[in-house]
């Protein structure tokens, strides 16, 4: 290292693979937070210990193989004042994840927390449970519950609630109950309306894409860590397990309806648009108790979420809120939800409650101001902040979203990807794009001895910036790539949203050290949410994973006879539509729903014994070449091209 002026400058020799200490420039600005938030308030901290009824002293969670799929234990370095290479205020909410066990929330009313990425509920009927958002992993789930049992004794499930269509909400319910016991009619399973089509679609449509990203997000690449995994704001991070699926029984469909569940009156009131397509809160009146799903998480959620997903509405989301208080808030002793900690007290609920509608209808709102004065996306994501009062909630911080990419939601939502200016409709790609910035540069080594020169000054972002155009245009450029991860880490030591970590120190690392393929850092599903597709669902899909450009002089009709109804598929020029119908076709195909699936995953053995084929059996033959098998792709580069 030399000193040039009063900035330090990176030798080549330092660029390595290795994680490095803070920087001055990262000491300096987490020391910067102290001075911003009341770290002397431990109200949440009160909060997230309440009711501690037990909490093993290690929490460790394997897989049946001997994986290891959550942990708790991980985080034992916590016990400390938050390091160098940790937002403080991330820190502390760690901290607070890191508070695990079972809670009594009320009277009759438990909670199991720090046992995935989200709480499960038990709530207490006449002779049983009914359990709210049986966790991610079956593992997890199964864990919660022996530690119920364990000190609130054994009794049956007789009803599961799904709060809304993310399957941190229902991928354990196997962990907790059968299919058979809801057949047989001893477990109902109760879900907002449209909830499975919302579940099956978002993990199927996209869920490749969706999967890869997720592990930026979450951080499932990373150990935990004074310079690894910290808790993304809404739990510690993503369980590892198994995911699974059970079709409700009920579905709710107004606000204000009413059932009464093992002897306990539950008021539905549904939230759709909000933080999932198909959401919902509940109210019981008999324990004044008010469940608010994931719309109140004691951190600023996501407008949109990084791992991608439908924009959400911060107007709705805000107004929604404000329902739930006019209905229920002069009654309500408590509210608690899906994620971290309740929150006690008539007037501590008022005042939780606005101020969290509060942030969502003024990122909303003040986006919009922006727009129409002419500033584009990444104009306002650099403008807009939170006023003064409301930026110092501890329960509004952004640990898991942030006001700069919510904004970006709403521009998104309202005016979609174009800015206005025509340059933009028709851009290069990145790996276009930065050849021919390099082109212009002439000199790469000479914009590197520049980017090491702005990298001693800490400017990260922008050394972030010009490192990976670098490796757009040359991957095997290692100094740009090493100096591309030391300029993302530190950017990620300074996060306060945990989810912005994850991603920053998740692209270092594969800079660093290439793509993650080690599929123990991912949670697994075991084909049940991709088994409840309808017929419809299934041709969607299907429509989706046809490469069109491989099959664009394909052209027929078929008849597709299905137990659950017949249908017309066209095919045109390779691109697949459908009616539900039957007419004069080149080939009818009869079968059931796994033959569907079989095609879908490109089975031909299974195709040939599941389709009933009578007329051109070429069609079929042609149509599953072009199918596209995305897990091939799971692992894609984002970091690089």
């Amino acid at each position: 290292m030399t000193t040039c002026g009063s900035f330090t400058v990176i030798a080549a020799s330092e660029l390595t693979a290795e994680s490095k200490p803070a920087t001055q420039y990262t000491i300096d600005a987490n020391q910067e937070v102290y001075a911003l938030l009341d770290f002397e308030d431990t109200a949440e901290f009160e909060n997230a210990t309440k009711g501690l009824i037990a909490s093993p002293d290690t929490l460790d969670i394997y897989d049946e193989n001997g994986k290891l799929v959550w942990s708790q234990t991980a985080y034992a370095f916590l016990d400390q004042d938050a390091p160098d290479t940790a937002n403080p205020s991330l820190w502390r909410d760690t901290q607070l994840n890191h508070i695990y066990g079972l809670f009594e929330v009320t009277d009759g009313i438990y909670q199991v927390r720090g046992y995935d990425m989200s709480n499960i509920t038990f709530i207490k009927g006449d002779t049983g449970w009914i359990v709210v958002d049986p966790l991610m992993s079956m593992e997890c789930a199964a864990a919660a519950f022996s530690l119920v049992e364990e000190n609130l004794g054994t009794f049956p499930v007789k009803a599961v609630i799904y709060s809304h269509s993310h399957v941190d909400h229902f991928g354990g319910v196997r962990g907790i109950i059968s299919e058979e016991d809801v057949q047989s009619g001893d477990v109902q399973v109760i879900a907002p309306e449209g909830f499975e089509k919302h579940a099956v679609s978002e993990n199927i449509y996209a869920g490749t894409a969706m999967g890869r990203r997720a592990s930026y997000q979450y951080g499932t690449m990373l150990e935990a860590s004074e310079t690894g995994a910290l808790a993304i704001g809404i739990g510690m991070g993503q369980s590892r397990g198994s995911t699974s699926y059970i079709s409700p029984t009920l579905e709710i469909t107004e606000t204000g309806e009413k059932h009464t569940i093992d002897g306990v009156e539950i008021e539905f009131q549904l939230t759709p648009g909000t933080e999932a397509p198909a959401e919902m809160n509940f109210w019981i009146g008999s324990k004044n108790a008010l469940w608010m799903a994931e719309n109140c998480t004691g951190t600023l959620h996501n407008l949109y979420t990084l791992r991608g997903a439908q924009v959400r509405d911060g107007n709705a989301w805000a107004e929604y809120i404000m329902e739930s208080l006019a209905l229920y808030g002069d009654q309500a002793d408590v509210v608690f939800q899906s994620h971290n900690w309740p929150h006690w007290g008539k007037d501590i609920i008022q005042e939780y409650m606005t101020n969290t509608a509060a942030v969502y209808k003024f990122i909303n709102d003040q986006t919009l101001l922006y727009i129409n004065e002419g500033y584009t996306e990444t104009e306002i994501a650099n403008m807009i902040q939170l006023p003064k009062e409301l930026e110092k909630v501890w329960y509004t911080r952004q640990y898991y979203g942030t006001v700069s990419h919510n904004s970006k939601a709403v521009y998104e939502k309202y005016m979609g990807w174009y800015d206005g200016n025509p340059v933009h409709l028709a851009e290069l790609t990145p790996s276009d794009y930065a050849q021919k910035l390099v082109e212009y540069f002439g000199d790469t080594d000479a914009v590197l001895e520049k980017a090491k020169e702005d990298f001693a000054k800490g400017e990260y972002q922008w050394v972030a910036q010009i490192t990976n155009t670098l490796v757009f245009a040359d991957p095997e450029n290692m100094d740009a790539r090493y100096l591309c991860a030391d300029a993302l880490e530190q950017l990620g030591y300074q996060a306060e949203s945990g989810p912005w970590r994850s991603a920053y120190l998740c692209a270092a690392q594969e800079l660093r050290n290439g793509t993650n393929t080690d599929d123990a850092t991912r949670s697994s599903g075991n084909g049940d949410v991709f088994s409840h597709m309808t017929p419809d669902m299934i041709l969607d899909y299907l429509g989706i994973l046809v490469d069109t450009t491989k099959i664009p002089d394909l052209t027929f009709t078929a008849n597709l006879i299905l137990p659950e109804g017949n249908y017309v598929l066209r095919v045109k020029n390779g691109v697949l539509l459908y009616q539900k119908d039957t007419q004069d076709a080149d080939v009818t195909w009869t079968t059931k729903r796994a033959g569907l699936l079989s095609i879908i995953q490109k089975n031909a053995e299974n195709v040939a014994a599941l389709i009933q084929q009578e007329g051109d059996e070429t069609c079929l033959t042609r149509l599953m070449d072009a199918v596209t098998v995305t897990s091939e792709y799971k692992y894609f580069n984002i970091i690089e091209p």
